[in-house]
């Protein structure tokens, strides 16, 4: 396994929209191993898209369950998602990956389903909620060329410089 490099802003191959998945082979799965990987890597990273280390594809992992008191699925790998129903909204803090030196606020469903395949191609569905949800629609944005910049409540008023702790 590896840990990829992620490119940041303003790198503007981050704004391509990613191509569905077809062969779910050895590669595949080669690729998420190192995609968890960089993910495990990174400060606090409960989320990444295959984007966002420079292959478009629609791939994604999100794992929230290292935050207390959340609900949630696990590891998830995502191949080919689609969110099928939401509800709910609320504004939250979001960092990225690929925006290293901010976060911001931005509103979110609170509850989604979804579907898409995994690493073998097989069908499967999740309904998630709370953090686990606002993960999960971030990490799909990022298929769609979108980062929580792009959704921020205010541009104004809702971008805030990411503390650093030594």
């Amino acid at each position: 396994m590896a840990i990829l490099d992620i490119l940041k802003v303003p790198d503007p191959r981050l704004k391509q929209v990613s191509e569905p998945v077809s062969r779910f082979d050895d590669e595949l799965r080669r690729f998420a191993a190192d995609l968890e990987e960089t993910m495990r890597a990174g400060p606090g990273g409960v989320g990444i898209a295959a984007p966002q280390v420079g292959r478009f594809q629609r791939i994604v992992i999100v794992d929230v369950s290292s935050r207390p008191n959340t609900p949630n699925h696990g590891l998830m790998v995502l191949v080919n998602p689609e969110i099928t129903a939401w509800e709910g909204l609320k504004v939250g803090r979001e960092g990225c990956l690929s925006v290293p030196d901010y976060t911001g606020n931005v509103i979110r469903a609170t509850r989604i389903e979804l579907t898409a395949r995994d690493l073998d191609g097989n069908p499967v569905e999740y309904e998630c909620v709370d953090f686990e949800a606002r993960a999960v629609q971030h990490e799909i944005d990022h298929l769609d060329g979108l980062l929580f910049l792009d959704r921020l409540v205010s541009k104004r008023n809702d971008l805030f410089r990411r503390k650093r702790y030594k």
